[in-house]
């Protein structure tokens, strides 16, 4: 017989603390999710804090006296092209005339054209044009105040945009994970009901989210570089599907099935043997 599921539903890290989730509640499994999902987000706006603001304010710092993006297209009164900054993780650069092609310096490069902007990454680039019915300012005289008063609100954004990405993810992923989930206990003859498989699911989810929020910490200090940080990313799907798979195991078996060594046919084997005696 299987070794049945912890009462203990708060800890997503174990087989059997996963498992024991199909007999919890689904207030008790929102609030672990809601606290793994803080993790996460805390591990991003550390990211953000350590790794992109800082090139951000040095941008902000070698702005010109003049500057602005009007009606979709860039009024720059300074050199081009020009490095605003430059780091590992991101670099600023302003070339107006798109003139002179950039090199992968850094992790996410993001360079200013005439009418638009160029995102360059290891994954490829993306060019976008600018919003034509906004004016967004580009001197340091305007920029520099506003984004001393707005960065701490914009951490705290990011961190609640995460915390409500994540879980919705999660969300979904649970009820896409639901029938294979409960295809699996039906053939291992386990006691779950569909509920309980969708929050199993959502539990299973967790563990891969602790590793992926632990690869960002990582890469914030320089610890993992982007491939790491993507090694980081595929890890953690296949650590949700191998606590999918394992999970169920801890769940208590249906009475009266058969175990993995009893052998189906066995009585009429020995009641042939007894007849041919």
């Amino acid at each position: 017989m299987g070794t049945p599921a912890s009462s203990a539903s708060w800890q997503p890290i174990t087989f059997g603390g996963v498992a024991s989730f199909a007999r919890a509640s689904i207030g008790r499994l929102v609030i672990v999710q809601f606290i793994v999902a803080l993790l996460v987000a805390g591990s991003v706006s550390c990211f953000m804090a350590v790794a992109w603001f800082p090139v951000v304010r040095m941008a902000i710092e070698r702005l010109p006296e003049k500057g602005a993006i009007r009606r979709g297209q860039l009024d720059w009164s300074g050199p081009s092209p020009c490095l605003l900054a430059e780091a590992s993780f991101l670099s600023i650069t302003v070339d107006v005339a798109n003139s002179q092609p950039t090199g992968q310096s850094a992790d996410v490069q993001l360079v200013l054209h005439e009418g638009g902007f160029k995102t360059k990454s290891l994954f490829g680039s993306l060019t976008s044009s600018y919003p034509k019915d906004w004016t967004i300012a580009l001197n340091r005289a305007e920029v520099e105040p506003r984004w001393g008063a707005w960065q701490p609100f914009l951490l705290v954004g990011i961190g609640l945009g995460v915390v409500i990405i994540v879980m919705t993810i999660w969300l979904v992923m649970a009820t896409f994970y639901l029938l294979p989930l409960r295809l699996l206990a039906f053939y291992s003859d386990r006691v779950v009901s569909w509920s309980g498989c969708w929050r199993m699911a959502g539990a299973a989810q967790l563990p891969g989210a602790l590793l992926m929020s632990g690869g960002i910490l990582l890469y914030s200090f320089n610890r993992l570089n982007l491939i790491g940080l993507l090694f980081a990313w595929l890890l953690h799907v296949v650590v949700s599907w191998i606590y999918i798979g394992c999970a169920p195991t801890r769940l208590s078996r249906l009475a009266g099935s058969l175990r993995r060594r009893d052998n189906p046919f066995g009585g009429g084997q020995r009641k042939q043997k007894r007849l041919g005696e």
